[in-house]
């Protein structure tokens, strides 16, 4: 049954893509299923459960490296202009992120979810007090 595809137009070609696709898919699905029947009687005849084969890494048995696992931070930064898009500070910037920082008056504290921070705020008198001596000294020259 060998089918000749120099032969068939763009449309039949589609066709033929279309149809093997779903069988594909359908043949996948087949033998999921049959690979299922096979665990769910090798585990009712042994008396065992998946969980007892494959135990979770919530018990705490499987640590990855000294440290353990990676955990999810919580987030530390969120867009003003949509708050439902946040940041952990960890990893890539996303584009919100990005976007805000180029803005003149923006800082990546002012984005920061618990407001300014110290840092922030300690930066800020420092400018505060480098402007006011630079100010003085113009006022001393003249």
């Amino acid at each position: 049954m060998a089918i000749d595809l120099k032969s068939l137009s763009p449309k039949e070609l589609q066709a033929l893509i279309a149809n093997a696709e779903s069988q594909m898919q359908e043949a996948q699905a087949k033998q999921v299923q049959t690979v299922r029947e096979k665990i769910d009687a090798i585990l009712k005849n042994s008396g065992l459960t998946l969980a007892d084969i494959y135990p979770t890494r919530a018990a705490g048995k499987a640590k990855v490296g000294k440290r353990g696992g990676k955990g999810s931070v919580p987030p530390k930064y969120r867009n003003p202009a949509n708050p439902s898009e946040t940041w952990t500070g960890r990893g890539r910037q996303p584009l919100w992120v990005a976007a805000a920082v180029k803005k003149r008056g923006v800082s990546l504290d002012s984005l920061l979810i618990g407001g300014a921070s110290k840092a922030s705020t300690k930066a800020t008198k420092k400018t505060s007090k480098k402007t006011a001596k630079k100010a003085t000294r113009k006022k001393a020259r003249r």
